[in-house]
């Protein structure tokens, strides 16, 4: 549950018979990573997600990796978009919107994101591989879904460049924590971030 208002803090659970996870967010902090989800190259996204997002992480997942990783990578995008959810109901008024072209060496990914109440996932990166380390890449996708659907955010994912689908996979992650920190940016704005009067 969300601290008061202003403290743009969160933690969100999901328990179910396929797995346990448990998130922790603050969008203000920026030096705290402590992910351990079962899954090493997840753990490694989701930590250069947060460097470069500039927010405190801390993920742990128990999951029925013995079947595959589906579950447990889905389920970590639902709880992460519920803390990211509640975290942003909690702030002042933001930026709303955030957009970058992130390099990794010969990969180039394009991020946009608006903060607007509205879930959608635009994911257009293909992968050439099965798998990166233990996480199937078609997970990836999934993730990203998820995470969006429970933040209630839009968000645009385009590979622009980019053969190496480490590059790339990291690329995305660096991206969206890049566009996050942009758009949950506190301004100073006279009413809501809609000509709507209200962000939904």
């Amino acid at each position: 549950m969300a601290n008061t208002t202003g403290v743009r803090y969160a933690e969100a659970e999901r328990e179910t018979s396929e797995t346990h996870v448990r998130v922790v967010l603050d969008l203000d902090g920026g030096t705290r990573r402590d992910v351990a989800t079962g899954i090493g190259f997840l753990d490694h996204m989701l930590q250069l997600l947060a460097f470069h997002g500039q927010f405190d992480l801390g993920v742990s997942a128990e999951g029925d990796l013995y079947i595959d990783d589906h579950h447990t990578v889905e389920d970590i995008g639902i709880v992460l978009g519920q803390a990211l959810r509640q975290a942003i109901a909690a702030s002042e008024q933001i930026q709303r919107y955030g957009s970058n072209n992130t390099p990794m060496d010969e990969a180039l990914v394009m991020c946009a994101i608006d903060i607007s109440g509205r879930a959608g996932c635009y994911f257009d990166v293909a992968f050439t591989r099965d798998r990166l380390g233990d996480l199937s890449t078609e997970t990836i996708r999934e993730f990203f879904r998820a995470l969006t659907h429970h933040a209630a955010i839009t968000v645009h994912i385009r590979k622009l460049a980019g053969d190496n689908d480490h590059h790339v996979c990291e690329a995305c992650f660096k991206a969206l924590g890049r566009a996050l920190h942009e758009a949950t940016r506190k301004i100073e704005r006279r009413g809501p971030a809609s000509t709507k009067g209200m962000i939904d």
